[in-house]
């Protein structure tokens, strides 16, 4: 298993927005409303990040209520990877 850090997986959210011409925020702070990012935009990111670790996460949709920044989806994969 291969483990990621929370700057790869920034880097492959960014690839997420990019391929959609939108830009990842330097900000962590910044709202997901406004930056455009949606759950179909999560779960791509969280595809990706299963690809990489060849580790399946496995999340319910109570935990993704409390995610509204860049910083909270990076936050909440980072501890799904732990897991």
């Amino acid at each position: 298993m291969t483990q990621l850090t929370r700057a790869r997986i920034r880097d492959l959210m960014g690839q997420v927005l990019e391929n959609q011409g939108r830009v990842l925020p330097d900000d962590d702070g910044a709202d997901l409303r406004e930056v455009g990012f949606r759950s179909l935009d999560f779960s791509e990111l969280a595809l990706r990040v299963e690809d990489e670790t060849g580790q399946e996460l496995n999340f319910d949709a109570p935990g993704l209520r409390r995610i509204a920044t860049v910083g909270d989806v990076l936050d909440f994969l980072v501890e799904l990877h732990r897991q």
